[in-house]
């Protein structure tokens, strides 16, 4: 069986390094994929854009590909299931109208209130004006968010008005997240600890994965810019049985139950972004797909089979399927370019170790391979996981994988997994 996944980031690296492992599967393409891609075994790069549904399909027609695992949000929003489920390819993410969720917060947050679903109260605005007179009735601080994809970065928390107005001016006037600034949601500040819940999903039937945490903060203590993620660890100690069994309750099946009856039943990884204190959760934001840094250290803890589990998920089987998972934790770091998540250059040759050990995994994902050099072409440029017996094992033993890679301006945070250690 052929398999092709479609990005270039570490998630994209992490997914197609599991199907690999299948023993079902003879190759593993990825469109575009990076330079991590193009050095494992088994798994092919080919050079098609992400975002090229006609492309896609003729090679899923030319290599006979049995599955497609979409892992960025922006073909999803663009409806790449649909289109590649038209023509008969057996494509695992959300539709389109499921993919909302992501794509427009004001969507999702008038879902969470149609269907019962604990959130913050917020507000949505279309133009500076309003948006600005909104700020006068309002408690601080308050969080600002661009209604549409923005690379993780769309989030503003502002702790007085003159910094919500600074925000808001970023946003619409000097257009910072461009067409997904071009709505706002602003919305109340929660206090609490965040965490995430991803879980694979066909209709009405639901697996939860591995739970995680994930630092979005550029800086150490979780301050400063938000990022797409500087590391993440699984599992995540905040999320008890009894959160598990709330979550699954107040959050998941409300809202498979609620996409069902708008007739977009949900086909993919959902993840579902909480605060959560005093044993009470709220929804911060969905995402329709696989998160990212979440997605390494949760695959380095998958023992079974990631494509028998989104095959099951595409025949409605998921009923019958039964996930495994290593009895261990795992910690995985960011190594990101000078500059993240604002302006950084790219081109830097990479320094990478020859070898390290099989508990280790060093998953590319701004990176590219010209001439047979590793050159950095992205913000985020890898991230290095690892598994222990315990959260501080895996730590210490992905900073000891951090510290063989090497290129000029790199930086990472060296206190990732602090909040599942305390």
């Amino acid at each position: 069986m052929q398999i092709l996944v479609i990005g270039s980031g570490g998630r994209e690296h992490a997914l197609a390094w599991k199907s690999a492992q299948d023993e079902s599967v003879s190759n593993v393409f990825v469109c575009p994929g990076n330079a991590g891609t193009a050095l494992e075994d088994k798994i092919t790069n080919v050079s098609i854009d992400a975002n090229d549904f006609l492309a896609i399909e003729n090679f899923c027609v030319r290599e006979s590909i049995k599955l497609v695992i979409i892992g960025p949000e922006q073909p999803l929003v663009m409806g790449m299931t649909d289109y590649l489920q038209g023509k008969g390819i057996n494509t695992f993410g959300p539709s389109q109208a499921a993919a909302q969720l992501e794509g427009s917060k004001t969507f999702s947050k008038d879902f969470f209130i149609k269907y019962g679903i604990p959130t913050a109260a917020y507000a949505s605005f279309d133009d500076f004006g309003s948006a600005r007179h909104y700020l006068d009735t309002i408690e601080y601080p308050t969080v600002i968010k661009a209604d549409g994809l923005a690379a993780g970065k769309g989030v503003i928390i502002c702790s007085n008005k003159e910094e919500a107005i600074a925000a808001l001016n970023s946003i619409f006037k000097d257009q910072a997240f461009g067409e997904a600034g071009s709505r706002v949601v602003i919305e109340e500040f929660l206090e609490g600890e965040e965490a995430s819940f991803i879980a694979v999903v066909s209709k009405d039937k639901i697996i939860p994965l591995a739970t995680s945490q994930d630092h979005k903060a550029v800086g150490e203590g979780d301050i400063g810019l938000n990022t797409g993620g500087m590391g993440a660890y699984s599992p995540a100690p905040i999320i008890d049985e009894d959160i598990n069994r709330k979550i699954i309750k107040e959050v998941m099946e409300p809202t498979m139950a609620g996409l069902i009856s708008e007739g977009s039943p949900y086909l993919g990884f959902l993840y579902a972004g909480l605060m959560i204190k005093d044993g009470e959760l709220k929804v911060l934001e969905f995402n329709c797909r696989f998160g990212d840094p979440e997605t390494q250290p949760i695959l380095l803890r998958l023992e079974s089979s990631l494509v028998d589990l989104c095959l099951a998920a595409i025949n409605n089987e998921l009923d019958s399927y039964s996930i495994k998972w290593a009895d261990k934790h795992s910690c995985g770091v960011v190594i990101a370019s000078e500059g993240y998540p604002e302006n950084y250059a790219t081109d830097k040759e990479v320094t990478l170790p020859e070898q390290y050990s099989d508990d280790m995994k060093l998953f590319h994902a701004g990176t590219k391979l010209e001439d047979g050099k590793v050159l950095t072409s992205g913000g985020r440029v890898f991230c290095a996981t690892a598994l222990g017996d315990d959260l501080k094992e895996a730590q210490t033993k992905a900073y000891e994988l951090v510290n063989m890679v090497s290129f000029d301006g790199a930086f990472n945070r060296t206190d990732i997994g602090f909040k599942g250690i305390k």
